[in-house]
C-alpha cells in the first residue's frame, strides 16, 4: 500500500551529509519525496512509496551517515500526494 511519511528529524543533522545520504537510501528504496534543512536545525523528510520501503527508509533516518548525530525522529503518516523524484533542498 501506497502512504506519505514526514519525519523530522532532530540532533546534528546539518552540515554532515545527512540529506544526501536520505536522497541516496531513498532511491535506493525507490521512494519518492524531498529532505530539507529547516531554520531550527532539524531535517524535514517527505518520502512516498510502499509502506515496508518507508518504514526501511525510516530506519535509515535514525541510523544517518557516519558524522550525523540523529536524537530525535517525529513521523506522521498519511495518504500520498504524487510526488516525482527525490530532491534535497
Amino acid at each position: 500500500m501506497k502512504r506519505r511519511m514526514v519525519a523530522l528529524v532532530g540532533g546534528r543533522v546539518q552540515g554532515v551529509g545527512y540529506r544526501a545520504f536520505v536522497r541516496a537510501k531513498a532511491l535506493e528504496l525507490g521512494l519518492s519525496g524531498y529532505a530539507e534543512n529547516l531554520p531550527d536545525g532539524r531535517v524535514e523528510v517527505v518520502a512516498e512509496g510502499e509502506e515496508e520501503d518507508l518504514k526501511l527508509l525510516l530506519h535509515f533516518l535514525k541510523r544517518g551517515p557516519r558524522l550525523a548525530e540523529v536524537r530525535t525522529v517525529d513521523v506522521t503518516w498519511g495518504e500520498p500526494a504524487g510526488l516525482r523524484g527525490f530532491h534535497v533542498y
